[in-house]
């Protein structure tokens, strides 16, 4: 028989699923809904049943199952609230075990296993410390340290969204605090700084829904007020960035999320401003774009049962 690998990564409206060789090579990737009534009692219920029909379909075997999961998850598997999957506190790992009878099973938070998956196969190939920093409605991170995920204590690390980066801050992150790099770096965040002193005489005031996209090709064509908000963007996140350097020093940033798509815009300008921020021995870090897009979750996650 077939020996099978499968990576899941669970959103809050979907599931991802991947089946891999034991060489790391995707064979098939698919989806099922995430069912989240009655605090998410059916996810790894159905997680499992969607497993164990592939398995049957391939008559083979499955040999390891990793998880990627949007909350924070203790290095045993526990799972410490997930509010966008309504989940409560309970042993994830546990629980997937006895549903699906493979031991071999491993979970992890969504955004650090994504950030493994690119260190693997994505922009940070050929590294085994890097930083993954996702800018999307919100900003996630990931830290990657010698190839294993740097957890924390309460499967927290890598929060880099919520980097305090302005103190004089007034309005209020969705986490509750003020200032968190999440209000400048993100979808929502760059929109934000443009619309807070719209210049008249820029192009962006003309557009009504105006989107994180908008920006970034308003400041390609040149035009002044979008040059300044994409710079304060730039700003922000090369100065976090630093930040974080200087406490783990690693190899490669990879930056990843629908942001990302404005491609070296933001590599460029970020990496100034973050060589303007760091030690000299830290100067002239490696800097990629992210490429595995929405299939990072499903390679961190098979990465860490491989």
């Amino acid at each position: 028989m077939e020996k099978y690998y499968i990576g899941a990564d669970i959103g809050g409206t979907t599931v991802k699923l991947g089946m891999f060789s034991h060489t790391g090579e995707l064979l098939e990737k698919w989806e099922i809904p995430t069912r989240t009534e009655n605090e998410g009692e059916n996810i790894l219920t159905d997680v499992a049943a969607s497993i164990e029909e592939k398995r049957a379909e391939k008559n083979g075997n499955i040999m390891g199952i990793g998880v990627g999961v949007p909350g924070p998850i203790t290095e045993d598997g526990t799972v410490l609230k997930c509010p966008n999957i309504h989940w409560p506190v309970f042993n994830v790992r546990e629980k997937l075990v006895d549903l699906t009878g493979v031991g071999n099973v491993k979970i992890g938070n969504d955004a650090n296993v994504a950030a493994l998956g690119e260190m693997w196969k994505g922009g940070g190939r050929g590294y085994d410390s890097i930083v993954m920093v996702t800018l999307g409605t919100g900003v996630g991170g990931g830290i990657i340290l010698g190839g294993k995920i740097l957890t924390g204590t309460k499967g927290a690390g890598g929060e880099i969204g919520h980097i305090k980066v302005e103190l004089e801050e007034t309005d209020t992150c969705g986490c509750g605090g003020k200032g968190c790099l999440e209000q400048y770096s993100s979808a929502t965040g760059i929109v934000r700084l443009a619309k807070k002193e719209m210049d008249a005489r820029s192009s962006l005031a003309a557009i009504e829904n105006l989107t994180a996209k908008d920006i970034f090709d308003a400041a390609k064509a040149g035009d002044e007020y979008a040059e300044a908000v994409v710079n304060k963007f730039a700003k922000y996140l090369g100065v976090a960035l630093a930040n974080i350097a200087h406490v783990v020093d690693p190899e490669a940033f990879v930056i990843g999320g629908g942001v990302s798509r404005a491609g070296d815009i933001i590599i460029n300008k970020v990496e100034q401003y973050y060589n303007d921020n760091v030690l000299y021995a830290l100067r002239d870090k490696n800097f990629h774009l992210a490429e595995l897009g929405n299939d990072a979750g499903i390679y961190g996650a098979v990465r860490m049962v491989l």
